[in-house]
């Protein structure tokens, strides 16, 4: 078997277990009801750029934000604006603006906006409580080549596990067809309220682009949450970091099952046994996996492994694939210190990680690397 049909292989059922039961379609009359609301509060929805205001491009959009009151602050995911040069927002009506963060939480994905100028602008209210599995909803966002553009749908699951291990748990999970410049763009109930941010979207089923099974998760976010409160105040609280990546087509086994590894393990080559644990192809120069001395998989021209680490634990917690990993080190802070249990070659080794932000390491390497 060929590694390309191998991967695929072995990462077909992982894309589908987790998706709940397809909803009904929208019944004409949701639609008809959410198609005009949808394009009256489009104008409290901006598109984020990166970008100096009078030189920004199609091109240069990361995602969507909103604003939630009248003091030109806008809500958005923080994977949008991460690691940006130059933060502007574009208005319903063409307008480009400058834009600061005021605050934000690389946990919680969430972060916020100041925009520069002056006036009253629209915003979005937040609801009071969340939809219910099958409540209609919808979403405005900048996904592909799209501008403020809606998005309609149902509710398929609350307190949903996240598709990504480095971003929240207990998601709202719909059936909307979102795209990645839709991220930080509102979720909205049938009255127009905010119930949540969106921030990711899994697909399952064949081709994404053309016929796969989308599932869009928001943030859910009311009216008083206190995450908002922290924002307001400045609050900029990181996540930790320890500089490692799975990249290329080993990414689609970041969350290989344990009892996959051991034929994952011997057809790609990687020789680790039968062990199951988080291998990784990727360390940040600099990072605090570079400085504790992890080595990332290295192969030689046959695809045999000539180097690579694998943890199998993180501070006494295992592991056995690089999304467990990624979870495992939520559990901690930056700057803290986490043993990781490592097996190299025959070796079993503790390999003391001093943890980064993720902010902070960005900074430094100029590598915008999540776990």
């Amino acid at each position: 078997m060929s590694r390309p049909t191998l991967l695929l292989t072995l990462c077909a059922a992982l894309t589908t277990a987790a998706l709940s039961a397809a909803p009904p379609p929208l019944s004409p009359g949701e639609i008809s009801a959410l198609q005009p609301l949808a394009q009256q509060l489009r104008p409290a929805v901006l598109r984020v750029e990166d970008c100096m205001p009078k030189a920004c491009r199609p091109t240069d959009a990361v995602g969507t934000a909103f604003f939630i009151g009248p003091d030109r602050l806008a809500l958005t995911a923080y994977h949008v604006v991460v690691g940006a040069q130059q933060l502007s927002v574009r208005t319903s009506s063409g307008q480009v603006y400058p834009a600061t963060v005021v605050g934000y939480d690389d946990v919680q994905d969430l972060a916020l906006l100041k925009v520069s100028g002056s006036g009253a602008t629209s915003k979005l209210p937040l609801a009071r409580e969340l939809p219910r599995a099958g409540e209609a909803v919808f979403a405005v966002g900048n996904g592909g080549t799209a501008f403020l553009r809606p998005q309609l749908g149902r509710v398929t699951a609350l307190g949903a596990h996240s598709a990504e291990a480095d971003l929240n748990a207990g998601t709202l999970e719909t059936n909307l067809t979102v795209f990645p410049g839709d991220s930080g763009g509102p979720l909205l109930n049938g009255k127009g309220q905010v119930v949540g941010v969106v921030n990711h979207v899994a697909w399952s089923g064949g081709d994404k682009a053309e016929n796969g099974e989308y599932r869009a998760y928001a943030i859910p976010l009311l009216e008083g949450d206190t995450r908002l409160t922290d924002l307001r105040r400045g609050v900029k609280r990181d996540a930790p970091v320890a500089g490692l990546g799975l990249t290329g087509d080993l990414a689609l086994l970041k969350n290989l099952p344990a009892s996959n590894f051991p034929q994952a393990s011997r057809d790609l080559g990687l020789n680790f046994g039968d062990t199951p644990g988080a291998f990784f192809n990727l360390v940040t120069p600099g990072g605090p996996a570079a400085q504790a001395g992890l080595q990332p998989l290295r192969y030689d021209a046959a695809g045999r492994r000539l180097q690579g680490d694998l943890i199998t634990a993180v501070g006494g917690r295992k592991v056995t694939n690089f999304d467990e990993f990624q979870r495992a080190l939520r559990l901690s802070r930056p700057g803290e210190t986490v043993k990781f249990t490592v097996l190299r070659g025959h070796q079993t080794l503790t390999v003391p990680v001093k943890l980064a932000g993720r902010a902070q390491l960005i900074q430094t390497s100029g590598i915008n690397i999540k776990p």
